[in-house]
């Protein structure tokens, strides 16, 4: 239900920003920041493309964390879709996650979230059994002994 009534309100929100501040700063400088907008998000766009596989090799290769740099990544590139949005609503959001530190928080805080909600385990999963070869090559070796008049197949595993 939340996650409707976000999509319904972006909209809204933009359509009244675009009145109010559209009205106040008149219909060229409204396009001009529009298309300045969206030509940013489209050049970041295009240096996290560019660039982001090499720094991403040379954090693995310095044995850093992968998983701060992806996530930071990943809100550049949502940074860079809201900024090709048309909008003063979604322009702001998307400068504001371009800010490193804003991203640092955001990064925390879903982190934390995730966590708190049971999605984000950083503890492995250990499943345990038992199991034994059925890897028989000739009915000597079989359970039953020398009398057993089948031989299982040679390969798979009982678990």
């Amino acid at each position: 239900m939340w996650v409707f009534l976000a999509i319904l309100s972006v909209p809204l929100i933009e359509i009244g920003l675009f009145v109010t501040l559209g009205g106040a700063i008149g219909l060229w400088p409204t396009l001009a920041w529009v298309i300045l907008t969206a030509a940013l998000g489209i050049l970041v766009l295009k240096g996290v493309a560019m660039y982001g596989a090499v720094t991403l090799s040379r954090d693995m290769s310095e044995l850093r964390d992968p998983l701060s740099p992806i996530a930071h990544r990943v809100m550049v590139v949502l940074a860079a879709g809201l900024l090709i949005l048309p909008g003063f609503f979604t322009d702001a959001l998307g400068l504001l996650l371009l800010i490193p530190p804003v991203r640092l928080v955001l990064i925390k805080l879903i982190g934390r979230r995730l966590a708190r909600t049971g999605n984000l385990s950083s503890q492995a999963v250990v499943i345990e059994g038992e199991w034994e070869e059925a890897d028989w090559q000739d009915a000597s070796n079989a359970p039953d002994g020398p009398q057993s008049k089948t031989i299982p197949p040679v390969g798979p595993t009982r678990h």
